[in-house]
């Protein structure tokens, strides 16, 4: 989830300007950039229990990076986050509401670029951490702690979303405290662009979430799903997340889902440096002046930007497109998950071979495919075939894209090279969840807690 920003005071005269606001982040193709973040549990290496924000916790991470590089970005006198500077620029430190600890990378050019930035921003953590007596591990789903054994950290957004997640769906609170995930953001150069670029990664979302599951374990035990994280999505909210059928509509484009997101349930607004809880309001009547308990107050355009934030589709659009469809996993699956994206979307031969065979399907097929694969991954039917079968058609356009993009390292390696992991476990290798059960199941002898030391970054 984003750090609240400064808020554009222009006053909402009507939905063109929404629609403007998210055209204005088309781009050249030249000027397309990857932003990946990633989330990751931090565990105390005693006991294995989620450290507290304080004291000699998670605030004490953020103050020990805070310094020539990173400006601390506060919440009612505490930090909740690092905004980058200098050698970081560009870059974001946040908090998940259970202290889930993200990088939000800057936007680069390539995927080297982002190898190269996970590992400088581990080495950056590692040290401090260690001080702490703290580590790491990035997982799907909290395999240990229960609900009540997470703490939360200080954010005003995430009191308010405390609050009302237990009036629109039963696992919420599990979504905010519990799970992890990785994605990678990507431009768009026009609206046609938009269009194909998010029905293509709504629709292959479910390939995303079986090839990256990473989340076998809640409270210690299987839980009798590959990714449990991608299964708490199903029951947080329906208003705001899955695949909504209006992107695969006829004469969608910017219009289209500004009417579509108005409809959105709202969060909070922020007034007076003060975030006001609003949740459930009506972003449409907010418009016209009729905000229940605010009477006269106005929506801005960065009323709309934050509203924006709230929507937690499989892919959402911003001014530009954020994948979501995959847990927390390795370094090496991180960068899977980037290159999986950069090399459908981002090469044109390959973005036109990944339309076609989007459209072989119906976007409820894909919705029922997304059903499916938290429990049954790579096996989940879809038509006829697998998920495993789409899965290897999806990988060979991507590695296509990769190659055809060019970029290589000093050892001349293109970006194709960090899919191995994903040609491994199309191939018939186990996916990361089916490994750390084959581990509790025989190594680890019923102890899921073995899996921090596995895990750890």
């Amino acid at each position: 989830m984003s750090n609240p920003g400064e808020t554009d005071q222009t006053p909402i005269t009507g939905a063109a300007p929404l629609a403007a606001y998210l055209a204005a982040g088309c781009k050249p193709q030249a000027a397309f950039r990857i932003g990946t973040e990633h989330e990751k549990f931090g565990f105390r290496v005693a006991g294995l229990a989620p450290p507290a924000y304080e004291p000699e916790g998670i605030r004490a991470l953020l103050e020990g990076l805070a310094g020539q590089t990173w400006a601390p970005i506060l919440d009612h006198g505490q930090p909740i986050g690092l905004q980058g500077e200098g050698k970081w620029a560009g870059a974001s430190v946040s908090l998940e509401p259970g202290g889930q600890f993200e990088l939000s990378g800057a936007p680069v050019v390539d995927l080297h670029r982002t190898r190269a930035e996970f590992a400088a921003h581990f080495a950056e953590l590692r040290p401090l951490a260690e001080v702490l007596g703290i580590g790491f591990a990035p997982l799907g789903f909290h395999p240990l702690a229960r609900r009540q054994d997470m703490p939360w950290m200080p954010k005003s957004r995430y009191a308010i979303m405390r609050r009302y997640m237990p009036l629109v769906g039963t696992l919420g609170l599990d979504m905010m405290l519990r799970t992890c995930t990785v994605q990678v953001n990507l431009d768009f150069s026009s609206e046609a662009d938009m269009v194909r670029k998010l029905r293509v990664s709504l629709a292959l979302q479910p390939i995303a979430t079986a090839l990256f599951a990473n989340s076998p374990f809640t409270e210690g035990r299987p839980n009798g799903f590959l990714s449990a994280r991608a299964h708490v999505w199903t029951d947080t909210d329906r208003d705001r997340t899955g695949i909504p059928p209006v992107v695969f509509e006829d004469g969608f484009g910017f219009e289209r889902y500004v009417d579509w997101v108005l409809d959105v349930p709202m969060y909070f607004i922020m007034r007076d440096g003060k975030m006001l809880d609003v949740a459930g309001a009506s972003f449409r009547r907010f418009m016209a002046g009729d905000l229940p308990g605010h009477p006269g107050v106005r929506a801005t355009m960065g009323d709309f930007a934050d509203h924006l934030t709230t929507v937690f589709t499989e892919v959402r659009l911003k001014r530009f497109l954020e994948m979501r469809g995959a847990d927390a996993g390795s370094p090496a699956m991180m960068l899977a998950l980037s290159a999986l994206w950069v090399g459908l979307l981002y090469d044109d031969a390959a973005l036109d071979a990944a339309a076609a065979l989007v459209r072989q399907s119906s976007c409820s097929q894909y919705q029922a495919l997304r059903r499916d694969v938290p429990r049954l991954g790579l096996g989940a039917a879809f038509g006829a075939h697998t998920a495993r079968d789409l899965a290897r058609d999806v990988l060979a356009i991507a590695t296509d894209g990769l190659k055809a993009r060019g970029v290589r390292n000093a050892a001349g390696e293109d970006e194709s090279v960090y899919l191995a992991p994903l040609h491994e476990i199309v191939a018939g290798a186990p996916s990361q969840a089916e490994h750390w059960l084959a581990r509790y199941h025989g190594a680890w002898q019923g102890d899921a807690g073995r899996i921090f030391s596995e895990a750890a970054i």
